[in-house]
C-alpha cells in the first residue's frame, strides 16, 4: 500500500473515498440480507424435498412390495428424457430453476401386466421428477453458498478494513495539519518577537 500523503489534497481524497464507501455499504448489506434470505429458503425447499424422496422411498418398500418379483420385466418402465431448466437472476446471482421436467413411460400391454405396474409408474415418475428437482435445487444452494460467502466478505472489506482505516488515515492527516498550522504560527510569533528585539536594539 502507498504511503500516506499528510497534506490537504489527501485529505480530500480520503474523505471523497469515505463518503464513497458510506453510500456503498448500505446497499452491499440490503444485497447480502437479500442472498441470506434467498440461500434460507433454498435450504428450505431442499430440506423438504429430500424428506419427500425419502417418505416416497419407504412408501414403496412398504406398499410395493412386489416389485422384487423378478417374473415382471420393469427395466426401462420410466425414463428420465430431459429437464427444462431456466436461470433466474437474484440480486446479480445467476441460478438455475426448473421449469419442466420430461419423462418417458414405455408403452406397456395393461392387459399382460399386473394392476399394480400403473402405481408403479406413477411412484416412479414422482421419484424422477423429485431427484431432478432435488439436484437442481442443490446446484443453486450451492451457488447461493457461494455468493453470500463473496458478499459477506465484501461487506466485511468495508466495515471492518476500509471505512476504519480511512477515518484513521483523515484524523492522521487532520493532526499532522493542525500541527504544522500550530507550528507556523509560533514560528511567525518566534520570528516576529526576532525582528521586533532587532529593530529596539
Amino acid at each position: 500500500m502507498a504511503q500516506l500523503q499528510l497534506n490537504k489534497s489527501s485529505l480530500a481524497n480520503e474523505a471523497k473515498s469515505l463518503v464513497t464507501y458510506k453510500r456503498f455499504l448500505p446497499s452491499l448489506d440490503l444485497k447480502r440480507q437479500q442472498l441470506t434470505a434467498e440461500r434460507n429458503k433454498a435450504k428450505t425447499i431442499v430440506n423438504e424435498t429430500a424428506k419427500r424422496i425419502c417418505a416416497l422411498e419407504f412408501y414403496v418398500a412398504d406398499q410395493l412390495p412386489m416389485l422384487a418379483n423378478q417374473n415382471i420385466d420393469l427395466e426401462g418402465l420410466v425414463e428420465f428424457s430431459h429437464a427444462n431448466i431456466k436461470t433466474e437472476n437474484i440480486v446479480g446471482t445467476q441460478l438455475p430453476k426448473l421449469s419442466s421436467v420430461k419423462i418417458k413411460v414405455k408403452p406397456f400391454s395393461v392387459m399382460a401386466t399386473p394392476h399394480w405396474v400403473d402405481n408403479v409408474v406413477a411412484t416412479l415418475k414422482e421419484m424422477l421428477e423429485l431427484q431432478v428437482f432435488a439436484k437442481v435445487n442443490e446446484r443453486r444452494l450451492q451457488l447461493l453458498d457461494k455468493a453470500v460467502r463473496t458478499i459477506t466478505q465484501r461487506v466485511n472489506l468495508f466495515e471492518k478494513v476500509l471505512i476504519p482505516q480511512t477515518e484513521s488515515n483523515i484524523k492522521r492527516i487532520k493532526v499532522y495539519l493542525s500541527d504544522e498550522q500550530m507550528a507556523a504560527v509560533v514560528r511567525s510569533k518566534i520570528a516576529k518577537r526576532k525582528r521586533q528585539s532587532v529593530l529596539s536594539e
